[in-house]
């Protein structure tokens, strides 16, 4: 059977190049080594930079290894208030931040078990705003599947490697 006399279901199944090749920037990644702290923070500058509204940042990594220094970074970044004060939501779970760029929910998902409790916690409404996830794997099927991860790989005893995946669209504008 010759392409032409397809029936045209067959020929709308599949997806038109352009869609193709967004499919595979999707899951592109980018390796970034942070040498010491002041590194980390330039990066998280960089990505506050780039943040829209609706969008989620989930930073992975064991403990110690920076998610809370980016986070704080990032919001201060964010808020273009360097002294801002950014305490670590690890007991109160989200912390709310008005910022020129929109709302930002900062959470800390280190206590639960699970994404049972995120409806309590405010997640369906805060995914209308930015979210900034310490421990995203509590999420589970609440993950965002366009989000930009950060996942923080401890290489020494200030250095961390940062391994960057999602944000096809926006990736290659960080450094």
């Amino acid at each position: 059977m010759s392409p032409a006399s397809y029936p045209s279901a067959v020929l709308s199944a599949t997806p038109p190049l352009r869609h193709i090749a967004s499919m595979s920037a999707a899951i592109a990644t980018r390796l970034i080594d942070l040498p010491d702290l002041d590194a980390t923070q330039a990066l998280a500058a960089q990505v506050a930079a780039l943040v829209h509204v609706g969008d989620a940042i989930l930073l992975e990594g064991e403990l110690g290894a920076g998610k809370t220094a980016f986070a704080r970074a990032f919001l201060r970044a964010a808020s273009r208030d360097p002294a801002l004060e950014v305490p670590s939501p690890t007991f109160t779970l989200v912390q709310d931040y008005a910022m020129p760029s929109g709302m930002v929910h900062h959470f800390d998902l280190w206590r639960l078990d699970g994404p049972g409790g995120m409806t309590e916690l405010g997640w369906d409404e805060a995914r209308d705003d930015i979210v900034l996830v310490e421990w995203p794997d509590r999420l589970g099927q609440l993950r965002p599947i366009d989000a930009l991860t950060v996942a923080l790989h401890i290489t020494g005893p200030a250095s961390r490697r940062a391994v960057l995946s999602g944000w096809p669209d926006r990736l290659g504008r960080i450094a």
